[in-house]
């Protein structure tokens, strides 16, 4: 399983429909979870991005599948990136 980094910002949209649901959050990782990817971690970040998430899947064409579904709602924006771990990082060097 590999492991993906979302850095996300909400649009205007976004906002209005969190503030009107806040729950909406908890309801998205569910969704993405019925699409294979797995929400391992998440926090509200203050600065120039909303939300940090991290999540497992099989592999990427799943986690793909799954942003372009939430992007297409239009209430987000996002960065996603693969995330190694250090020990598999070090190994690979030697």
């Amino acid at each position: 399983m590999g492991r993906y980094v979302i850095i996300s910002t909400l649009t205007d949209e976004g906002a209005k429909t969190l503030k009107k649901n806040p729950g909406r959050v908890k309801e998205v990782n569910e969704e993405i979870k019925e699409m294979g990817v797995n929400v391992l971690d998440q926090y509200v970040v203050l600065g120039n991005f909303d939300f940090l998430t991290i999540v497992e899947a099989d592999d990427e064409s799943k986690v793909a599948k799954a942003i372009v579904e939430i992007l297409s709602r239009g209430s987000i924006r996002t960065s996603t990136y693969k995330a190694i771990p250090v020990d598999e990082f070090i190994e690979s060097l030697k």
